[in-house]
């Protein structure tokens, strides 16, 4: 990406310079080249761009039109004509960005599709083994009862139990792929030895988002929140806690999720849900999955709320309900 910024910029004072030339007056190269780096740090910091999709070949074909236009300076021509390769010079960057843009975006939803279908045929071959081995459960209790052996198979019965609560949270009146999201982090956080507990009074698949705008919210929050418990976890040596809470109040769907979470500086919580490359975690991550969720809750007409007090990190929220 810093290679791209560097040929613009080179690009930039080209065409700049060349349109200068019709000032009454001379202007230093050393300025125009000032005025380019300045506008383009401005545009690198008003942009997400992580990277540029599209593929090599098209970037060497857009690279190779603007070697031509360039060209156009060298030909005896008006000075006002001068005007008309650096407009070329601004839209086909501008046609390069979105393109990438529709390409990234592209990409993302197949990788976000095959994540999903990966989640719930993990869900289903953890129900379908549940399913396959109740009966041999039940005749291990049977025999442990028959022979009196009541603590053993109240033992195993807990075990068992613990076993089938994991997968009935995530599935009881979900859709599929709301169910496979939720199972997918219930399990992630475990292994990461983080406690969670979702506590539904309705399901969430009962919120009038489609299905790629719910696994979408869902996924970045949850993701979200066990990073934060992550960090959290290695530097202060504790077991963290994230809780999830949905229920229904006066015409509102309200989910709430709660997680610890390190002390975060005040220009990022300023800007958290404002701007994409604003994020509460350290490393290379995007900052994208708050706008994100941010974007959808809008999108539906709620409110999104947040709290961070006490190393805790707290996300409200609210969104109609319509039927």
């Amino acid at each position: 990406m810093m290679l791209y910024w560097i040929v613009i910029a080179i690009l930039g004072v080209i065409h700049l310079h060349a349109v200068l030339l019709l000032a009454p007056f001379d202007v230093p190269i050393f300025l125009t080249i000032g005025l380019v780096l300045a506008i383009v740090f401005f545009i690198h910091k008003k942009i997400i761009l992580t990277k540029l999709a599209i593929g090599s070949h098209w970037h060497v074909l857009l690279f190779f039109i603007q070697v031509l236009i360039i060209s156009l300076y060298f030909f005896k021509a008006p000075l006002s004509v001068y005007f008309m390769p650096f407009t070329l010079f601004i839209i086909l960057e501008i046609v390069r960005f979105q393109f990438s843009k529709q390409v990234d975006m592209l990409t993302r939803d197949i990788e976000t599709f095959a994540s999903e279908r990966e989640q719930m045929n993990e869900t289903f071959r953890v129900v379908r083994a549940e399913r396959h081995d109740f009966l041999k459960h039940i005749s291990a209790l049977h025999y442990m009862l028959e022979n009196s052996n009541e603590t053993e198979a109240k033992s195993y019965l807990d075990h068992l139990v613990d076993g089938y609560e994991e997968t009935n949270l995530s599935i009881k009146g979900e859709r599929g792929t709301v169910a496979a999201i939720l199972q997918h982090m219930y399990k992630r956080a475990k292994d990461l030895g983080i406690e969670i507990v979702y506590d539904l009074d309705v399901p969430l698949s009962s919120l009038s988002l489609s299905d790629q705008e719910l696994t979408s919210l869902l996924g970045n929050l949850l993701a979200n929140s066990i990073e934060s418990c992550e960090e959290w976890q290695s530097h202060r040596k504790r077991q963290p806690l994230i809780t999830v809470h949905f229920y229904k109040r006066s015409g509102l769907f309200i989910l709430v999720c709660k997680n610890n979470s390190l002390p975060i500086p005040s220009e990022v919580l300023d800007h958290l849900f404002v701007k994409y490359g604003k994020t509460t975690k350290t490393g290379k991550h995007e900052g994208l999955g708050t706008k994100i969720i941010d974007d959808i809750v809008k999108s539906h007409d709620g409110l999104l709320d947040f709290v961070h007090k006490n190393e805790q990190f707290l996300i409200k929220i609210k969104i109609p309900a319509i039927n």
